[in-house]
Formats: structure tokens, sequence, C-alpha cells
């Protein structure tokens, strides 16, 4: 039996260092990080690796359960493949335990939860927008792609693949702008 830690922060400029060291103090032979959001598995690439590995008899062991996953949907999909595995899940900082019958009730409760407060924080980030909008001060995200870049090279007579590739951006966007003019 083999202990595996699982570290996960949302945002580059957020620190791993405190799970790490949780991790290792519990006794996990290795531990695997990653600065992904938790709302999706989707390019969670340490994640995939960790599961990957988990042998039967293994334990994957997490800090918190929102460290893991966001929706209630990825936490059952992954208890399901640590399980399916023969290893189990466990949380340092709660009771969760899957090996145990209330560590798995326990789990699926804070897993709805976890869920919960994700969509209350999309519900107040969609109001403030709102309300920022009202009152003329949002102005959306700072366009990342300069017409008059995509059409002076087009003038020059440059391809769309090759604008793109000069601008560093996609040929989608090129075509876009220029069907737009």
């Amino acid at each position: 039996m083999t202990m595996y830690g699982y570290a996960r922060v949302s945002s580059v400029d957020q620190d791993l260092s405190i799970q790490i060291e949780a991790l290792k103090a519990a006794g996990c032979a290795a531990v695997r990080a990653e600065k992904k959001s938790g709302t999706s598995t989707d390019g969670r690439v340490e994640l995939q690796i960790i599961l990957d590995f988990l042998q039967p008899g293994d334990i994957l062991a997490i800090t918190r359960i929102d460290r893991l996953a966001r929706s209630i949907g990825d936490l059952q999909d992954i208890v399901r493949s640590v399980r399916g595995k023969g290893a189990s899940l466990r949380a340092l900082e709660q009771p969760i335990d899957t090996s145990t019958a209330a560590g798995k009730a326990f789990l699926d409760m804070l897993g709805v939860f976890a869920e919960f407060e994700t969509n209350l924080r999309r519900e107040r980030q969609l109001e403030g927008i709102a309300r920022a909008k009202a009152e003329g001060v949002y102005k959306g995200r700072r366009p990342s792609i300069d017409p008059a870049a995509v059409k002076e090279l087009r003038a020059r007579g440059l391809g769309g693949s090759e604008i793109a590739k000069q601008l560093g951006i996609g040929r989608a966007s090129v075509y876009r702008v220029l069907g737009a003019a």
C-alpha cells in the first residue's frame, strides 16, 4: 500500500507549498501538483497521471475535497476511477476515507457543497458584471486582436495562416476580422 498525494490550486499566482508539505508530512511517497481550475477535469494532466498510476491498495491523498473537484459529477467520476483501480481516497483535513461507509457518505455531502459554492460564486460574479454594465463601468476583456494589424498584413498580400502566425492568433480570428470588414 502506497499513498500518493495530489495538490491543486486554481491560478498561477496561488501557492501550492502548504498542500504539498501537508501531503508529504502525511506520508505520501510522491506528490503531483498543478495549477488548474477544479471546475473541470479537462486539462488536468497531473491528476490523470496519478489516477493512471494507482494500483490496488494504494491511497490517493488530498488536503481537502475541493482540491480534487468542484462538481459532484467530476468528483464521482474520480472516485469511481480510484475505486476501479482497487485504491481509496483520503482527505487529510476532512473525515473522508473511501474505504469506510461513513467516509463515502461524507465525501458525497462535501462534493455537493463544493459544487454549490462554485455555483454561488458564479452567480455573484454575474451579478457584479451586470451591475458594472448598468453603471457603464464594465468594458469586458481587452481585445486580444488588433484588427488594424490584421488588415495591414492582408493589404501586404499575406494569407490568413501567415497573418495568424505573425500575430500569434488563431486563423479563425483572422478570418473573423476580415469578414467583418
